[in-house]
């Protein structure tokens, strides 16, 4: 375990050396669960260092990156990501996977979480057996590396450790009932909170897996890298959420009326692009107005069809209440389409959101207005008219999407609308 204001890259290389040589590996094959270029983390360091680490005595080093339900990274980004050296053969000892989230080949069936089990930790969102179904390389090496940063997350309340499996390198029934339940529990109360339903069913699928697991978990505040732990899987994430939760929450003291966040380039759609709004939808007013400023983005969601342009945003409580209407739709997809709205009422049937999310992107007005969303001409923002004017209620949140902002005297309630819409 390590941590402190600043670790530099030397540190980090040393910390790595270090812990790696007391890993049983000679011999054996091991596997290294990472994420995609999503994550902000000094990814080609920990590439080379473990793989150079794990080859002097294992007999197979795999890498696989947890896409989750993300697309497949083009060969230049995993150059970016992980740096050249990813095509050092080792003489096929060192391998570079890419899990493929709906590929029946690649994934294998470790067991079921019972309808009653499943029941119980959702309150009773979730009702039926849940299959559980992870990437075949977990089951084909002798040892597992979870690796990962630890923030703030809209879905599960801190991402990493066990989420490196599910739905990081999951089949499609966990990751659909993952995306639906945290998203339905409502994640501005579970956002920032370690003990949550979609954590509990990610650690209750994680018992299933056979494979010994290890965990390195960093915290991240920006690019500095503030920590980093080593051990079993949930040890090392649990350290590491207490550390992320003062490094990337972020208290004030009274909402803003506007907010601008500006959604980074690693968020290439509006499916990545909400959790930049969902970081700080807690600061707008009520009646308040949050901007998604991301001129970048062309589309809601290329990777999951055409459900985003059919249906359109709408509020949790609207889609709960409309659940026979939407029984075709993938729960993942349900779950990204009440994300992005925020929270809100149902007046006679009407949505009523609790603040006005209006997005600046690259996606046509027409087609923003189509799918319920308010559009703002991303030209027409300049963004140095609004900073510096947080006393005046305005707040502009620069890559915005990995701190979360709340109002101080905020306290998270863990069941949110969904316990409304069903009497708890």
């Amino acid at each position: 375990m390590f941590s402190k204001d600043h670790i530099s890259i030397p540190d980090l290389s040393a910390f790595l050396k270090r812990e790696l040589s007391a890993i049983p590996a000679a011999g054996r094959k091991v596997l290294v669960i990472i994420p995609d270029g999503t994550r902000t983390l000094p990814m080609r360091v920990l590439f080379s260092s473990i793989s150079k680490g794990l080859l002097k005595s294992a007999c197979k080093v795999t890498f696989l990156i947890a896409n989750g339900t993300h697309r497949q990274m083009s060969e230049k980004e995993l150059g970016e990501h992980l740096g050249e050296n990813r095509r050092n053969s080792s003489k096929g000892r060192l391998e570079v996977l890419q899990h493929e989230w709906e590929n029946p080949d690649v994934l294998r069936r470790i067991g079921t979480i019972p309808r009653e089990e499943a029941h119980s930790v959702s309150r009773g969102l979730l009702d039926e057996d849940v299959p559980i179904r992870i990437n075949r390389a977990v089951l084909e090496h002798d040892l597992c590396i979870l690796l990962g940063p630890v923030f703030p997350h809209e879905l599960i309340g801190f991402s990493g450790g066990y989420k490196y499996f599910f739905p990081g390198v999951s089949g499609p029934e966990l990751v659909h009932q993952t995306h639906w339940l945290g998203s339905v529990v409502v994640n501005p109360n579970l956002h920032g909170v370690k003990d949550t339903p979609v954590r509990q069913l990610v650690h209750r699928a994680a018992s299933m897996v056979a494979t010994p697991t290890r965990g390195i978990s960093l915290v991240m505040k920006g690019h500095e890298l503030k920590g980093i732990f080593f051990g079993s899987v949930e040890e090392a994430w649990s350290r590491a959420a207490d550390l992320s939760a003062q490094e990337n929450i972020v208290q004030v003291e009274e909402p803003f009326h506007t907010v601008i966040a500006c959604v980074p380039g690693r968020y290439h759609d509006l499916w990545l692009g909400s959790k930049s709004m969902t970081k700080v939808q807690n600061v707008v007013k009520d009646g308040g107005k949050l901007i998604l400023y991301a001129p970048h983005i062309r589309d809601p969601a290329p990777g999951h069809g055409d459900w985003h342009r059919k249906i359109g945003y709408h509020l949790p409580e609207y889609v709960l209440r409309n659940m026979e209407s939407f029984r075709d739709v993938p729960r993942a997809v349900l779950g990204d389409l009440i994300q992005l709205r925020g929270t809100g009422t149902l007046r006679n049937g009407a949505e009523v959101p609790r603040i006005r999310v209006v997005v600046a992107t690259g996606i046509p007005e027409d087609e923003c207005r189509r799918m319920n969303l308010e559009f703002l001409e991303p030209s027409s923002v300049r963004l140095e008219e609004y900073e510096g004017k947080e006393r005046e209620g305005i707040l502009v949140v620069r890559d915005a999407g990995e701190v979360l902002w709340r109002v101080a005297d905020m306290a998270p309630n863990r069941h949110g609308a969904a316990a409304n819409i069903l009497g708890g």
